[in-house]
């Protein structure tokens, strides 16, 4: 099986400049996802990251990613997709290589939590589940729970679903629910490219723990993954 893997990685980040090369954990963001990727690569046909930046490029390369294009302008827009970028990769590995990409692999630089771990567990899923269109990983939303939500009428709290009672303990936030996490997504080749969709109709969920769901979208997300990696690293040496 030819599985594609892919870091998307645009230089043109409002929200944090920069964003996918801001030091966390000692090293650039996007450093995390390629040496989680490099545990898993002999999984992949190719392991890549697409970018339109030639810093960010230069940056992937040091860490050991292959960079082999730039990619184009109209795909690095604040309107731009992760359906457009993923196809726009396939179709290239497809053109060059000579190969049929059977799968493709999204792993996003700004989820710098991410295990090797989780990348292998979310491949396993694919021989769990042949039928399977598309794989994603997702959290639990407690906090997001609908029986939680609130709105406002009239200016004063009312529950978003009627009758909820006011008070509601978590053991009864039945059924759970999720989100997706943004971390990784799994989309086989027909339904990319023949369908135009990244998840097709039998989307197969990756349960990942809230403390690896970390989305870097702001600066204080970036001081708490930095904070968990260490963490993570002291214990890895046994501190």
């Amino acid at each position: 099986m030819n599985i594609l893997a892919v870091i998307p990685a645009r230089g043109g980040s409002k929200g944090i400049p920069g964003k996918n090369i801001k030091e966390v954990a000692g090293i650039p963001l996007i450093a995390h996802a390629i040496k989680a990727c490099l545990e898993c690569s002999d999984q992949f046909h190719k392991l890549i990251v697409s970018t339109d930046d030639e810093t960010i490029a230069s940056v992937a390369r040091q860490y050991g990613a292959d960079v082999p294009f730039i990619r184009p302008a109209h795909l690095a827009t604040d309107e731009a997709s992760s359906l457009g970028v993923m196809q726009h990769a396939l179709q290239y590995f497809e053109e060059n290589d000579k190969v049929q990409i059977d799968w493709t692999m999204l792993v996003q630089a700004t989820n710098p939590l991410v295990l090797p771990a989780d990348i292998n567990k979310a491949l396993g899923l694919l021989q769990q589940h042949p039928n399977a269109t598309s794989i994603v990983s997702v959290k639990e939303a407690m906090d997001s729970h609908p029986f939680k939500l609130k709105i406002i009428e009239q200016g004063e709290l009312k529950p978003y679903i009627q009758d909820t009672p006011e008070m509601i303990r978590r053991q009864d936030l039945e059924p759970a629910i999720y989100k997706r996490n943004g971390s990784l997504y799994m989309t086989r080749r027909d339904v990319l490219m023949d369908q135009n969709d990244l998840y097709g109709e039998h989307i197969v969920p990756y349960i990942m723990p809230a403390e690896r769901s970390i989305d870097i979208d702001e600066e204080a997300d970036l001081v708490l993954a930095d904070f968990l990696l260490k963490q993570r690293m002291q214990s890895e040496r046994g501190l």
